[in-house]
């Protein structure tokens, strides 16, 4: 079974009214605003699946900036779900500065989500390592069994639009935190991974999960193999950034790697599967 555990889809009226939406947040904005930055819909991602052999897709949500756009863009990301059910799961956004934050987890935690995400702390103005903000959240996520997936980037190297301020020491203290939640970090963890060989790191790293999302315009091939000996096989997770990239190329770099069979097996779907309890 091939998982593919970052995606993005929006409602097709997001699309028709981009100017609108980019006008109203800076998150989409940042991300969005180019015509040629692609978007795609629910049915549009389920066809590329089809196409180049991918089983179940997590489709994400943004980091938008107000509660009303998150609940708006969630509502279909659970719709999506529920019509695509055996092929979809779902991540969903919050503001963790709004104080209907606690209960629209709850709401998405009973409608069958099963983690949050992508948050983005940087565009959505708020401190990741502030406890007064997120322990309550990070309490109801693990009171819900919800995973918590973020948006993480190199304080080096390549340059690209989006690529945010939540580097490995900033993802770190907030892991170390909060022990208990279980974190995915998108895009590889910014680098995060590598620090696994200092044995106090790679303890304090039990309870997280990397993706591999956007890996084809960061990195070297290889980095599928150092991670599997750094941190564990067991710890990464097969990521497109559909729209940005379609899964069939990250497949196929995996594919071509000296792995074992086990190794590539957890790594395109194994680890998700456990993941999200299926």
């Amino acid at each position: 079974m091939i998982i593919d555990f970052h995606t993005h889809v929006m409602p097709p009226y997001i699309g028709e009214n981009r100017s609108k939406y980019a006008g109203a947040d800076a998150c989409f904005a940042t991300i969005y605003a180019s015509e040629k930055a692609k978007l795609a819909t629910a049915e549009e991602l389920i066809a590329n699946m089809d196409e180049d052999g991918v089983d179940i897709s997590v489709i994400m949500n943004i980091g938008w900036t107000t509660h009303e756009l998150c609940a708006e863009t969630n509502d279909y990301i659970i719709e999506a779900v529920s019509r695509h059910r055996g092929r979809l799961a779902g991540f969903a956004a919050i503001q963790p500065k709004s104080p209907k934050a606690i209960k629209e987890i709850e709401r998405l935690a009973l409608s069958g989500i099963k983690g949050i995400g992508e948050l983005r702390p940087d565009l959505q103005n708020f401190d990741l390592t502030d406890d007064r903000i997120m322990a309550p959240l990070v309490e109801a996520m693990t009171h819900y069994h919800l995973s918590l997936l973020v948006h993480c980037s190199e304080p080096i190297g390549h340059q690209y639009c989006g690529k945010g301020s939540i580097t490995p020491d900033i993802i770190y203290s907030f892991i170390a935190r909060y022990p208990e939640l279980r974190i995915i970090c998108a895009h590889w963890g910014g680098g995060l991974p590598f620090y696994s060989l200092m044995p106090e790191v790679k303890q304090t790293l039990g309870n997280v999960y990397f993706d591999s999302a956007a890996s084809s315009f960061l990195y070297n091939p290889q980095i599928y193999r150092i991670v599997s000996e750094i941190a564990g096989s067991d710890h990464i997770l097969f990521g497109s950034d559909y729209p940005l990239l379609k899964p069939k190329r990250l497949m196929e770099e995996i594919k071509s790697l000296e792995l074992s069979n086990k190794t590539k097996e957890q790594i395109l779907g194994g680890n998700a599967r456990h993941l999200l309890n299926l």
